[in-house]
């Protein structure tokens, strides 16, 4: 079975200061994904995580989310791209201190945009990650555009360009929230499940993303997620907290925390 497994920024970093990791969380959830890997060596596992405080605040001093608008722009294109690779690397040196034979495979370098969509990639080396048991990683990063000459691709957009070349059984988002929630930020309401014939009634509800976040919030996550499982019906969605090692365990094993998100209430039974 393949997974498609996303540690959100606001999981792994602190959001509202700049260029801080959550150390401890990302030893935690290294360790738990290590302990499941082992005890299930057939699942295959593809990792993304976001770039919460590093990315996105690196972005805000010279956001080129929509692209390059004049030559200075690139300044910001290669800091924010430099800014991705610092956590990544946090990330990859916990992975691989809790044994988990992990290799990052960057966007930038796989991948290319047109008009602020991935359009081409290079797949074959996830691919043949995944088929060595290893555990590919990607996250969100800059990456070059045919029409806008660079653009920012949140972790959710990779994970979309690669669903329909892959084609995970789930994906898994790691958040800080219980799961999609009708009255953020209390988060007392937590919607169980989610399909494209249900989602329009919950949209007045859904609201953005605390802290700095210049891929969009909740809001665009869940419409994102649920145009993926409509064009993808094989899939299986969650968005769940991932701050409890366990819970991630259990996600990753089979179970379903937080909110369910389906083509539509007959699949996946």
């Amino acid at each position: 079975m393949v997974v498609f497994l996303k540690l959100g920024g606001s999981l792994i970093t602190d959001k509202n200061h700049p260029y801080t990791a959550r150390h401890a969380q990302i030893q935690a959830l290294s360790t738990a994904i290590a302990e499941v890997l082992h005890a299930r060596p057939d699942l295959r596992l593809l990792l993304g995580h976001g770039s919460g405080s590093f990315g996105h605040w690196a972005a805000r001093q010279g956001n080129i989310r929509h692209g390059i608008r004049h030559p200075t722009d690139w300044q910001p294109f290669v800091r924010i791209g430099a800014a991705a690779r610092r956590l990544n690397t946090l990330v990859m040196d916990a992975l691989l201190a809790a044994g988990v034979q992990a290799v990052a495979i960057p966007p930038l370098a796989t991948l290319v945009a047109e008009n602020g969509h991935p359009s081409q990639g290079e797949t074959a080396p996830l691919e043949a990650a995944l088929q060595a048991g290893l555990v590919p990683v990607v996250y969100g990063d800059v990456v070059f555009d045919r029409r806008r000459g660079g653009v920012i691709l949140s972790t959710e957009e990779v994970f979309a360009f690669l669903v329909p070349r892959l084609r995970p059984q789930r994906l898994l988002l790691a958040g800080v929230e219980p799961g999609v929630c009708t009255d953020y930020p209390r988060c007392r309401q937590v919607v169980p499940q989610i399909t494209p014939a249900s989602l329009p009634t919950l949209l007045p509800a859904l609201g953005g993303s605390s802290g700095v976040d210049v891929t969009g919030g909740m809001l665009a996550k869940v419409q994102a997620t649920v145009a993926l499982v409509r064009q993808n019906p094989y899939l299986e969605a969650l968005i769940f907290d991932g701050r409890s090692a366990e819970t991630l365990q259990q996600a990753l094993l089979g179970a379903r925390p937080g909110t369910r998100i389906l083509a539509d209430d007959t699949t996946h039974t």
